[in-house]
């Protein structure tokens, strides 16, 4: 999977100087770069029992959504607030500036449900922390978190020591 990095545009001092972001739309445009990219998280977690793939806003349903179809799993979103109609469950957490509030239908996860966490990008993992908050609140059981891009400098999977937390592609810098 190394060579789909070739695929990730890499633009400097966006949003903000001196941060290099990763741009996934480069991959996603290219259709053997799409296709090796859910194929390789198809095979990771088929047969894993997983009956729901929660998939964060918003690029994270880019990756969940066709996940979720090809191992027989739901997909749930979970939200920015304000997005979702009916009876939610809500978290706030900690940002490098300020505070932000994930949601997610109440409904959403029962009891023992195994679920996958996805997103296209591990960085600090707040963002992925607080949805396993909402995930745990629910009594879900979460199998794992997946991630295409890992920003390993940030220190993002120190915050979720406990879960399983795979990463397609690594960047050390």
């Amino acid at each position: 999977m190394e060579h789909l990095k070739e695929l990730i545009r890499e633009v400097p001092d966006f949003p903000k100087e001196g941060i290099n972001f990763y741009d996934i739309t480069t991959l996603l445009k290219n259709a053997d770069g799409l296709k090796q990219t859910l194929d390789a998280m198809v095979e990771k977690y088929s047969n894993k029992g997983i009956e729901t793939v929660i998939g964060m806003e918003s690029r994270g349903f880019i990756f969940a959504t066709p996940l979720a179809h090809q191992i027989g799993a739901g997909f749930v979103p979970v939200r920015k607030p304000g997005k979702l109609p009916s009876d939610k469950v809500s978290v706030s957490y900690d940002l490098e500036y300020g505070q932000d509030t994930l949601e997610i239908h109440r409904d959403a996860v029962g009891d023992g449900h195994k679920v996958l966490i996805v997103d296209d990008l591990l960085a600090t993992g707040g963002t992925a922390k607080a949805t396993a908050d909402l995930v745990e609140k629910l009594n879900g059981d979460i199998v794992a978190m997946s991630f295409l891009v890992e920003l390993t400098f940030l220190g993002g999977r120190e915050k979720l020591n406990g879960y399983q937390v795979d990463s397609f592609l690594k960047y050390d810098d």
